[in-house]
């Protein structure tokens, strides 16, 4: 009786322990399954992006760093490499060691003295990015080239911090920080640099002030704007990186993606190989790495997505600049979009006026949902793509509702509230599923390098007419470097090698392409 008793009673503790587990494991795929917006079990939340990020910040202090790929309707399919990552976590410790507080920094900034001889310890190199009174995209674009640069040369970035940088991102690497100190010594003479100063490299060039028998000074000021002369564009050439690397501090002043060019001088192309070796992928992995919009931005970008775009079945993100002068909404820009869009199957055509309701709902077996989230300074082009679905049914039965978060109407750069807007924007226009952007663009260039997405770019109108075709599909997910140095030293390589093309409808530009590992000499 007691060898029964005691059968049942373990039985049933067994039974308890095997029903707890099941439980508790069911909870815990119920609750990934809710943070991905579905009850289904998921994929592991990733929230180190493959390595690319490290592990250990103050989560609740920066929300999006660990949480930005919640949000992405797809997992990237783009993995880091794990050069890439080492290099990463390489920097990291350069620059914990040789940050703004260091010894090493005070050390650094003591050479800048003019009347202080420059020592000759490497041990800490750097390059100070300038922030010029060029919009949003132009400064993240010519950051993330900068940063890559430093990257390349075991350098550590630090970022001009007087504008709205502190309210945009948060910092980006442990246990330091990316701001270049308010009282640097510099800071008051920065803001002049131009191409006619002393120190400019090109204007050095120019002078003939730089020969084989020259000491590098303690600083030299790049002058990468899109302006830039023949001289300035000699920092591209491998003869020239050889006496710029000896020098500590480079300040650099740049609209521009200028990345793919760095792939073009000799002593980067084995490390960028290993970096990336999917070519068209350095923005991508760069910016996801570098850039992490702050609390306040994110709340936008997280109600946002969760009133407007959550429930969609699919999103199509829509960026329209409008260049001309006056800018404003012009009827035959909204015809190319609605041209470009229909044409490439992108939004569905409306029903003609002779199909019933029923015969235009008997197209889809079930309604799909498809939200348009339009980015642009002026309303009325969102107003007008929501009015057309409104009044007419799709022909496929699709319902389309289209958003439009921010209309700011005019540009207002280093305002603090429009620039947050205008990055939120950019978020959530990279977590689309198709996205459509304006040519030059350079807010579309980050929305969609962000994103993964290769986009369809909208032709620019001439003479106020639609362009045919409306637009074209991008070589690549990458940004165009719209200014490239065509003539000089690069002026073959751009020619001949494989994975550098010509942008899109902009033969002053060049990009990066995924393409075999064949280099000009070869």
């Amino acid at each position: 009786m007691k060898i029964l008793i005691t059968f049942i009673f373990s039985s049933l503790l067994i039974g308890s322990v095997i029903l707890l587990s099941f439980s508790n494991n069911f909870d815990d795929q119920l609750l990934d399954g809710t943070l991905n917006g579905s009850s289904e079990s998921e994929p592991h939340h990733d929230k180190l992006i493959g390595g690319l990020l490290r592990a250990g910040f103050d989560e609740g202090s920066c929300v999006s760093r660990y949480s930005k790929s919640l949000l992405y309707r797809k997992p990237s399919p783009y993995k880091p490499s794990p050069y890439l990552v080492s290099k990463l976590r390489s920097y990291e410790m350069l620059h914990k060691r040789c940050g703004p507080g260091t010894e090493a920094y005070k050390r650094a900034t003591e050479q800048l003295d003019a009347n202080q001889e420059r020592s000759s310890d490497k041990e800490c190199r750097y390059v100070v990015w300038v922030a010029t009174e060029y919009g949003l995209g132009n400064r993240i674009i010519s950051m993330v080239s900068s940063f890559l640069y430093a990257l390349l040369t075991e350098r550590i970035i630090l970022v001009d911090q007087r504008k709205d940088i502190n309210d945009l991102f948060c910092e980006p690497f442990p246990d330091t920080s990316w701001l270049l100190p308010l009282d640097f010594p510099l800071m008051g003479q920065i803001d002049s640099y131009y191409k006619d100063y002393s120190r400019c490299y090109g204007t050095m060039l120019k002078n003939h002030a730089i020969n084989s028998t020259t000491t590098p000074p303690s600083h030299l000021y790049l002058h990468l704007l899109h302006d830039y002369r023949d001289e300035d564009k000699m920092f591209y050439c491998e003869a020239n990186q050889a006496f710029i690397k000896n020098v500590p501090w480079l300040v650099v002043k740049s609209n521009l993606y200028f990345a793919p060019s760095l792939w073009l001088i000799p002593s980067f192309q084995t490390k960028l190989l290993k970096m990336f070796p999917q070519k068209d992928t350095v923005f991508h992995h760069l910016s996801r790495y570098l850039l992490h919009p702050t609390n306040q931005v994110w709340d936008i970008v997280t109600s946002t997505y969760n009133a407007s775009l959550s429930k969609a079945d699919e999103v199509l993100g829509l960026q329209i600049r409008v260049f001309s002068t006056p800018s404003g909404y012009f009827q035959h820009v909204m015809d190319q979009i609605v041209s470009c869009t229909q044409r490439e199957k992108l939004l569905p055509e409306l029903a003609t006026n002779g199909s019933s309701h029923s015969q235009v709902m008997n197209t889809t077996r079930s309604k799909k949902l498809k939200a348009v989230l339009v980015a642009s300074l002026h309303p009325e082009y969102s107003d007008e793509l929501s009015k057309m679905f409104l009044e007419r049914p799709s022909s496929t039965g699709e319902m389309i509702q289209v958003y439009q978060p921010s209309g700011e109407r005019v540009q207002q750069t280093d305002e603090k509230l429009h620039d947050q807007k205008a990055l939120a924007d950019i978020y959530l226009l990279s977590l689309s599923d198709n996205i459509v952007t304006t040519e030059r663009s350079t807010f579309g260039y980050v929305a969609h390098g962000l994103g993964g997405l290769k986009p369809w770019i909208l032709y620019e109108p001439k003479n106020r007419k639609v362009p045919d075709p409306p637009c074209v599909r991008a070589l690549s997910m990458e940004p165009c470097f719209i200014r490239a140095p065509l003539h000089g030293c690069q002026a073959k390589k751009i020619k001949t090698t494989p994975f550098i093309k010509h942008c899109e409808n902009w033969n002053l530009g060049i990009k990066l392409v995924d393409a075999p590992d064949k280099f000009w000499w070869w």
